[in-house]
């Protein structure tokens, strides 16, 4: 190592020194001096307040996702008290002996809805045609709430189709059909959006009809099963808690969906791409708890605040002119501070020990390119002090605390004044 060497580079000062290949391992110093140790202890003091906090939000999280009640916000969904859901229909439904099955894709409702069982399809505008194709299929009965005109004329066999948009009556209407479950309703105020398709069929009943348009078609169908019914209601309002007690629409939405022990309430998930059971397995979404976009939403939330939190925060630009004048002195303080702020005691000692080399090297005529025993003999013919004690002094081992470091300091600054002197 030559004269003057920086911090972080090894040095063999001892090798000329002490003789031997242990005593010159046991005065070699590499790096900065730290150890392992004490590095994570560093970090860990910078840190631990982050996770600390980190990990008090996440608590925070996981008791949310415990405590969350066992109800969801989707509209229509049988689970959902909210007023845009359907809980109170489910649950007198369930009171009544009904065996309500919620699924959100439609392989499964198409699995489960079997013969002698009913499917409700809430409103969905975004079924893919294999998934229209599969809920027209089953051998359910099939009950379609608000259900897009593709779907409607599929299930049906174009015996009925979807027109316009069409407002509620503005008051409740006889049924105008011998259906037992309209009669059974009696005057609802329903939204009359359903009309005779291109293919009527004679088992086609429309009731509530107002304009040319219906609020409730029902088609009579043959199955290799036996017979079914497919009924198209347009306004799906009549299942939801804020407006099932309305006129008949209880009466209405009981009738339709409890007429067998087994009701699959199908609620599709717009991710969802599945149509059969024999396809693929559905999206890793559909695999999740109902809870976890909600969690997934919080946990994202806590990462962007600690990011601001722990962002750099940067001042208002100061306009200062050019060149800046910086003093020594300042230069000088401001790499001390560093050191300390680090804690890296080692970097600081080398880069005293390098700066007396230096400093001493040139006041006794000693080239840059000499090694590190060269020096240290020189300096020993000097001042009259030990090559070892020399050798400890600009190539010994790190100081352990501060209190090492200014005593290292004030031993090298009077090595100097000795170097002077002689």
């Amino acid at each position: 190592m030559s004269v003057g060497t920086p911090p972080g580079v090894r040095s063999d000062a001892s090798a000329g020194l002490l003789g031997s290949p242990e005593a010159m391992t046991s005065a070699v110093v590499t790096g900065d001096g730290t150890t392992a140790r004490g590095r994570a202890a560093d970090r860990w003091r910078r840190v631990r307040w982050t996770l600390l906090v980190l990990g008090f939000l996440a608590l925070v999280v996981a008791v949310l996702a415990v405590m969350r009640p066992a109800t969801s916000t989707t509209p229509y969904a049988p689970d959902n008290a909210q007023p845009n859901g359907a809980r109170a229909v489910a649950e007198v439904l369930g009171q009544e002996g009904v065996e309500v099955e919620h699924v959100t894709h439609v392989a499964d409702a198409v699995a489960a809805a079997g013969p002698g069982t009913t499917l409700v399809v809430t409103p969905a505008t975004m079924l893919l045609p294999e998934q229209v194709d599969a809920l027209a299929g089953v051998d359910a009965d099939l009950v379609l709430l608000g259900a897009a005109d593709d779907l409607v004329r599929e299930a049906t066999g174009d015996a009925v189709s979807r027109g316009p948009a069409a407002d509620a009556p503005d008051g409740p209407i006889p049924p105008g059909c011998d259906l037992p479950v309209a009669r059974a309703a009696g005057p609802v105020r329903l939204a009359p959006g359903l009309q005779a398709g291109p293919a009527p069929s004679g088992d086609t009943t429309l009731c509530w009809t107002v304009d040319g348009g219906a609020a409730l078609a029902q088609v009579a169908l043959q199955s290799s099963d036996g017979p079914r019914t497919v009924t198209a209601v347009d306004d799906a309002t009549l299942v939801r808690n804020d407006t099932v007690l309305a006129d008949g629409n209880a009466a209405l939405a009981l009738g339709l969906l409890g007429t067998h022990e087994k009701l699959v309430w199908l609620v599709p998930d717009p991710l969802d791409v599945t149509a059969t059971t024999d396809e693929a397995s559905p999206p890793a979404t559909g695999l999740l708890p109902p809870w976890a976009g909600v969690v997934g939403l919080w946990a994202l939330l806590v990462v962007l605040v600690a990011a601001v939190w722990r962002a750099r925060r940067l001042g208002p630009l100061v306009a200062e002119e050019l060149p800046v004048v910086v003093r020594a002195t300042e230069t000088t303080r401001g790499r001390g501070r560093l050191y300390r702020r680090a804690r890296s005691r080692g970097h600081a000692a080398a880069g005293l020990r390098a700066a007396t080399a230096e400093v001493v090297a040139r006041r006794l005529g000693v080239p840059g390119s000499a090694d590190p025993t060269a020096l240290t003999d020189a300096v020993s013919r000097a001042t009259g002090r030990t090559a070892h004690d020399v050798a400890d002094l600009l190539y010994g081992p790190p100081p352990p605390d501060d209190d090492a470091l200014t005593e290292l300091a004030r031993r090298l600054d009077t090595l100097e004044s000795e170097v002077h002197r002689s």
